[in-house]
């Protein structure tokens, strides 16, 4: 059996990834970075890698994310390009991200982000209530998450439009494809979320140019990647008005820094990236099978596209 590393710059993490394989696969030969056998291993199950780690396991076949993203594994430059990249796909995914979201959009709709800052004051005032219906509701990303998302929202009764790279269509809701329909997707949206894969092409995506697109006083919702976020501006965006409020629950480092501007920039509501995670079995048990077909020299699952970045 071949043997795996968990590479993680986080130590509780390890932790517990070392606990979940204990419990749920513990045939496999999992190890520490610190375990004498480490710089052997075959296999490296990681999130955020500490930087060179990867590039210190000169027999490693293939590299394991254990979310849907594969965008941490920038952290370390040191990874051979050859060696294959999995991610877990967990199907009930989805329903945690669509229930994280339909909060998120009713937070903004019913104007309880104006109630909660309003508490400290003892500021008693009733938010103007609007129809779900009266309110614009942008999901970019239509994939696996973001389709089950925006047809959970359109349920519930709102204007909801969709943005993708390639076209689709979904009951319900009104989709946009392609940069060309990007500005018309984005007009006048009270709410924008955001489940685009972290491609070269959507680094920083999320900036003043689509903000001022959007409705005056409009919300922001991440979901995607920390990278898609042009942090700058995002903070002009809210100090000026053009943009009321931001719910990020994920940030280009992880955990966020306690000394980050975000957790005291006005407007800004941190989550720490968990609207939805693979749970512990599904996780064992795809990079269990993964390592098995490795062995066997059968076909990967889930395995990246490099050129796509999923």
């Amino acid at each position: 059996m071949a043997r795996i590393v968990l590479l993680c710059q986080n130590p509780a993490l390890t932790d517990w990834l070392a606990t979940l394989f204990a419990v749920h696969a513990p045939h496999l030969n999992v190890l520490r970075p610190d375990d004498v056998q480490a710089p052997l291993a075959e296999v490296a199950v990681c999130w955020f890698p500490p930087p060179g780690s990867l590039g210190r396991l000169p027999r490693l076949r293939l590299v394991h994310s254990i979310g849907s993203g594969i965008d941490h594994l920038a952290q370390d430059d040191s990874r051979d390009a050859a060696v294959p990249v999995c991610r877990v796909v967990d199907p009930d995914h989805s329903l945690g991200m669509s229930e994280y979201v339909h909060w998120g959009v009713l937070h903004f709709h019913r104007g309880f982000d104006q109630v909660i800052v309003g508490h400290p004051a003892q500021h008693w005032q009733r938010p103007v209530q609007r129809k779900a219906e009266d309110f614009r509701v942008g999901v970019m990303g239509l994939g696996a998450i973001g389709t089950p998302v925006a047809l959970r929202l359109a349920a519930a009764g709102y204007d909801v439009r969709g943005w993708a790279r390639t076209a689709r269509e979904i009951d319900g809701v009104t989709t946009f494809s392609g940069p060309d329909s990007r500005r018309e997707f984005l007009d006048a949206l009270d709410v924008l979320i955001n489940l685009l894969p972290l491609t070269p092409a959507t680094h920083g995506v999320l900036c003043d140019e689509v903000f001022q697109c959007m409705a005056k006083g409009s919300a922001l919702i991440n979901c995607g990647r920390g990278q898609h976020l042009n942090l700058n501006d995002l903070r002009q965006a809210l100090a000026g008005g053009q943009l009321r409020g931001a719910l990020l629950d994920v940030f280009e480092q992880e955990p966020l820094p306690a000394d980050s501007l975000l957790w005291h920039t006005p407007g800004v509501w941190v989550t720490p990236h968990m609207a939805s995670a693979a749970s512990d079995l599904c996780i064992a048990r795809q990079v269990a099978d993964n390592v098995l077909r490795l062995a066997r020299g059968l076909e990967l699952n889930n395995r990246v596209n490099p050129e796509l970045g999923y």
